[in-house]
């Protein structure tokens, strides 16, 4: 079949299991590797491909080395070769993906640096697939612990690399304990004249492949990314939503689904969007599209294929919240914006197991695509308070309201009330639906002003007991190293990737603080927020010493305090904090 004419994986004689995981994963028109080495890899052909990191290789020889797999033995069958670990980890975890409806199925990523007890038992249980770097493959041949006699596919991936890395003598000695009649793959981004003999040597009339990427960007599309830390994704995606200046936008996820749901999360914060995937009609696809060209719509989140071919002037944007599968589609979702000479805004999300895939983009498109500093709550506040005001200047500029002035005079009068009190309560009304200001930055704002007189609501100085579920932890950072209230939230918040909310009560002395957070707080958390810093001063973070009241502790309170008690610690109000003289100021949040 030409490859002009595959559009679909269906067309490929995959096995049944392994396209219900395409389906599944949302993967819908083979890449150009994928279209040109599926056919020949599931007729048993030896494969020669010279193919750059991104463009869909691993795909093109796990799905149909996958697909002849033999579940009923437990020997290894494919044996698969990376440079690094971390190439090794990402192919046994696309692998696991594209297997998860074979029955049976176990694969196991082998590579140094890994405990060897781990690796043992696993191929003593017996797996069908090995991943790995050349050393420590070779060193389980040499052990004995893995055995190559059953060997029906033998994967060299990104060959180049290898050869660059000194492991070229590894790979040939691992190469001479495979049966004779193997099949192998070989994919290179380069071919230098040793990975061609060996090419030579170990491979029996192989198909070759040759894959060059088509890779030019539009020079006007600004390209930024965001490294995914512990913040949800959503909660960044929101941020940016939030502070950036966008006309209209397209965000690209991977499979149908994600489509949908992305769609009905952002609904519900209030964000004009809808799905498009390649189970919508055709009716209803070009209503969407209708919709985003008129500005009835903002946002459309889609899949590749869905968006193929959509020219919308209005799309200022291209959020990438699925990193893509290869370089070029990464080309075409950008090219959605920049349009008719239109300055465009690119963002992709990058976890860091993704990193690889971003310098092959880079390398492919020759451009350097910048880190991007998420949006701070601040920043989020920020927004809303100069867009509020806008609007005031809007309707100062453009209504009548003479009938609300004489409203206010009439009322100011009845009441005796300031027009600066009025004023305040009038914006509260106006921004209920959509707050202005966030709890953290309440917090922030009480700190700011102590000269304004407490209005009703805002909490004073009083300690406050620790809520239930709760626990309260000092902090060794204080009002001395110029502390404020959003410094402990913000590096809460984004280090320990904890939503505000749950960040609770939070008081200053002058060479500590305190801080009350989740009593389920996982303890890798824990142990991370006592290394981090805030205004120049580690954390610290412990649990805080001064007793609490018995009313609905947590868990971890009553067994801290009862571990005190048992250590003669007494009960009752009379403990001082350790810094004697220390002025404490409370923030409720």
């Amino acid at each position: 079949m030409p490859i002009e004419t595959i559009s679909h994986f269906a067309q490929l004689n995959l096995a049944a299991p392994i396209l219900q995981a395409i389906d599944e994963v949302g993967y819908e028109t083979p890449s150009p590797i994928q279209a040109e080495s599926i056919p020949p890899l599931l007729a048993g052909r030896d494969l020669l491909g010279q193919a750059q990191t991104g463009t869909g290789k691993t795909a093109a020889f796990a799905l149909p080395l996958l697909s002849r797999l033999d579940l009923s033995q437990t020997q290894p069958q494919i044996l698969v070769l990376t440079p690094t670990r971390e190439l090794a980890i990402q192919v046994a975890e696309a692998m696991q993906t594209y297997a998860r409806h074979l029955k049976g199925f176990h694969i196991l990523p082998v590579y140094g640096g890994q405990g060897m007890s781990s690796q043992l038992r696993q191929l003593k249980r017996g797996v069908q697939v090995v991943v790995g770097t050349p050393g420590r493959i070779l060193d389980h041949l040499r052990r004995g612990t893995l055995v190559l006699s059953s060997l029906k596919s033998l994967v060299l991936d990104e060959a180049d690399e290898m050869l660059r890395m000194g492991f070229i003598d590894d790979v040939e000695e691992i190469l001479s304990h495979t049966p004779s009649e193997r099949q192998v793959a070989l994919f290179s981004a380069t071919m230098p004249t040793a990975i061609r003999q060996v090419a030579r040597r170990h491979l029996k009339e192989p198909v070759e492949i040759h894959i060059k990427a088509k890779t030019t960007t539009v020079a006007s599309i600004s390209q930024r990314y965001w490294q995914v830390t512990g913040i949800h994704k959503l909660d960044a995606l929101t941020r940016m939503l939030e502070v950036e200046d966008f006309d209209a936008m397209i965000i690209f996820v991977r499979t149908k689904t994600s489509t949908i749901e992305l769609a009905e999360k952002l609904e519900a914060r209030g964000h004009a969007s809808a799905p498009l995937n390649g189970d919508m009609n055709q009716a209803l696809r070009e209503k969407t599209v209708e919709g985003l060209k008129n500005g009835n719509l903002d946002i459309v989140i889609a899949t590749d294929v869905a968006a193929r071919g959509l020219d919308v002037e209005r799309i200022s944007h291209v959020i990438n919240y699925d990193i893509p599968t290869d370089t070029e589609a990464y080309v075409h979702r950008i090219g959605r914006t920049g349009r008719a000479g239109r300055k465009g805004e690119a963002i992709l999300f990058v976890s860091p197991r993704e990193r690889r895939m971003l310098r092959a983009i880079e390398r492919a498109t020759h451009q350097t695509i910048t880190q991007m500093k998420l949006p701070s709550h601040a920043d989020v506040v920020d927004r809303r308070i100069a867009q509020f005001k806008l609007r005031i200047q809007e309707a100062l500029e453009t209504e009548e309201l003479n009938f609300f002035t004489d409203l206010i005079a009439q009322y100011q009068e009845e009441n005796d009330i300031s027009l600066e009190d009025i004023a305040s309560a009038l914006a509260y009304l106006a921004q209920r639906e959509r707050p202005l200001i966030t709890p953290e930055q309440r917090v922030v704002a009480d700190d700011m002003d102590d000269s304004r007189p407490q209005r009703r609501g805002r909490m004073g100085g009083e300690a406050q007991e620790v809520e239930p579920g709760m626990v309260r932890y000092r902090i060794e950072v204080g009002r001395t190293h110029g502390v404020q209230p959003k410094h402990i939230v913000g590096a809460i918040a984004n280090e320990a990737g904890l939503d505000s909310q749950y960040i609770g009560h939070i008081k200053l002395y002058e060479h500590f603080s305190t801080v009350d957070l989740p009593a389920d707080i996982p303890a890798t958390t824990f142990q991370h927020l006592q290394k981090v810093w805030v205004c120049g001063q580690q954390l610290q973070l412990s649990i805080d010493n001064k007793p609490t009241g018995d009313r609905d502790r947590s868990r971890t309170r009553r067994r801290y305090d009862r571990d005190r008690d048992q250590r003669g610690g007494g009960g009752g109000g009379d403990r001082q904090p350790r810094h004697r003289g220390d002025r404490e100021r409370s923030h409720r949040r």
